[in-house]
């Protein structure tokens, strides 16, 4: 089992896991978990890490076919410059590899922000911690695992 699996099942929330066979010449991680489980691709949410004014980690949770703003993270978190983190800084900070970063059961517990659009969804999907596989939740039960705020985010 992966980090994020294990957190939510210590965590006790009801959760569904989702198995792919992933393809390795695939460009987007999450437009092809949305295609290979039949699922619209606002349900479907990426974890990017961002650096603010070249320094600290935030984490932004946003549907897969949605853009982040950096402008409106940096505003949300107070900061003058969004960008993203580099590969080795994810990696490091999260314990997971680009492609399966999961907002659950990271290394280190970032300030982390949902984009407010999956509100509406009794469950949404995000990274099981590794690529090919994906954890179907409440929102809410993400929100509160995560220690998340919810915001505009996305453009």
């Amino acid at each position: 089992m992966t980090p994020a699996i294990n957190c939510a099942r210590k965590a006790q929330v009801n959760f569904i896991i989702h198995h792919y066979e992933h393809d390795s010449g695939s460009t987007s991680y999450g437009l092809e978990a949305t295609e290979k489980l039949a699922v619209p691709p606002e349900r479907v949410l990426k974890t990017l890490v961002v650096k603010l004014d070249a320094a600290q980690l935030v984490v932004a949770i946003l549907p897969v076919n949605s853009m982040l703003s950096m402008k409106s993270i940096a505003k949300v978190c107070g900061a003058r410059k969004a960008e993203m983190a580099e590969k080795f800084e994810v990696q490091r900070s999260t314990g997971y590899v680009l492609g399966g970063v999961s907002p659950l059961g990271q290394k280190k517990r970032l300030k982390t922000l949902i984009d407010d659009s999956v509100k509406q969804y009794a469950t949404i999907y995000v990274s099981g911690g590794r690529r090919g596989l994906e954890i179907e939740l409440n929102v809410l039960d993400l929100q509160s695992l995560t220690q998340a705020v919810f915001a505009s985010i996305a453009q």
